[in-house]
């Protein structure tokens, strides 16, 4: 098959989204499919004979990761990413990525955060009748707004902490009096824990709603939750083993998420069977509630009596060398090689 594999962005997901694109790539190619790797941002400048006549792009003997780097500590910098773009950047799409993408057989999508995971390319694929992996474009955006999220999980009895979401500029003028401390402040579309913050007090507050600020003009303040951090893959409406994250420090942020040695991941979980039961049930549920398709991952606190919380769900999970997809398929038997095969299969359905 003739894959491309989009990756890359300006979302401040666009490292990790690098990182999981080009683990992706060599995995499909290890495959024997013919694999391109695209920054959907900053296209493709080189020769694209292959988009009208002549030796295909897909034929190519390129390693189209090379020059990729891994994931640093900290967010990247969009700003300095923009500038790189020739034409100005006034596309979301870079050079010749619509031309490409419509070569292929399917898109995997390793797109992660603002654009790649909130329906926009998907509903322009789907305008343009490009294949992708991956949940369509309403329920993304449905998973991507927190705010929407947790209203439908409220409405559908899904257990989920306690929380409000609301402009920033209203959060910067008072503490909401539905949500005592400790809470989370959290930006409304944003992932990767970046903007995340645990406040205390009023102080951490106003520091917390200043920092989301930076990437978003909404956010949720949530009943902080203390206790043991899970996380559920869902392949069409069937959930995978659970899996343990416990950082060695601190919460699971930016750093702890992407930077290898900073947490012990557990899969199976040390849960008794009717407790991990109970979450893959609330995963599969949380599937069904926000219409998702194809795949996605659960994110889940459960607290020191034993309660489960649905935090959040991720419509284009993250497949970097520390991600934890990877590790719940691992735990039934399937490869990384296996997982992204899987992957294409299910998209390549028709509905």
């Amino acid at each position: 098959m003739k894959i491309v594999v989009l990756a890359g962005g300006t979302s401040t997901e666009r490292d990790v989204s690098l990182s999981s694109g080009t683990k992706i790539y060599k995995a499909l190619r290890s495959l024997g499919h013919q694999v391109i790797l695209l920054d959907v941002y900053l296209g493709y400048e080189g020769e694209c004979s292959g988009c009208s006549a002549g030796l295909s792009v897909f034929e190519m003997e390129k390693d189209w990761s090379e020059g990729i780097s891994s994931i640093a500590s900290t967010a990247p910098d969009i700003e300095a990413v923009k500038a790189m773009r020739k034409d100005g950047g006034k596309s979301f799409f870079g050079p010749q990525v619509i031309a490409l993408c419509q070569k292929a057989d399917i898109v995997f999508l390793a797109l992660h955060g603002e654009n790649g995971e909130n329906g926009k390319v998907q509903a322009a694929f789907d305008l343009l009748g490009i294949r992708y992996t991956g949940t369509d474009y309403v329920s993304s955006a449905l998973a991507m707004d927190k705010g929407l999220a947790k209203d439908l999980f409220v409405l559908h009895h899904v257990p989920t902490p306690a929380g409000v979401c609301d402009y920033m500029e209203n959060l910067q003028k008072k503490v909401p009096e539905e949500v005592p401390f400790p809470v989370v402040v959290k930006v409304c579309s944003g992932g990767s824990s970046v903007g995340v913050s645990i406040a205390r007090n009023e102080a951490e507050y106003f520091a917390a709603v200043k920092e989301a600020a930076k990437y978003d003009e909404k956010a949720i303040v949530e009943q902080y939750i203390e206790g043991r951090e899970f996380s559920v893959g869902v392949i069409e409406g069937k959930a995978l083993p659970v899996i343990e994250i416990a950082p060695l420090a601190g919460f699971y942020d930016y750093k702890n998420k992407y930077q290898a040695g900073s947490t012990i991941e557990t899969c199976p979980a040390d849960l008794p069977g009717e407790k991990a039961r109970e979450m893959q049930d609330v995963a599969e549920q949380v599937f069904s509630v926000l219409h998702l398709k194809k795949y996605a991952r659960m994110d889940f606190m459960m607290d020191k009596a034993g309660k489960v919380y649905c935090l959040e769900a991720n419509t284009l999970p993250g497949m970097t060398p520390t991600s934890l997809m990877p590790q719940e398929a691992q735990a039934i038997g399937k490869s990384y090689e296996d997982l992204c095969q899987w992957i294409v299969d299910i998209s390549m359905k028709d509905e």
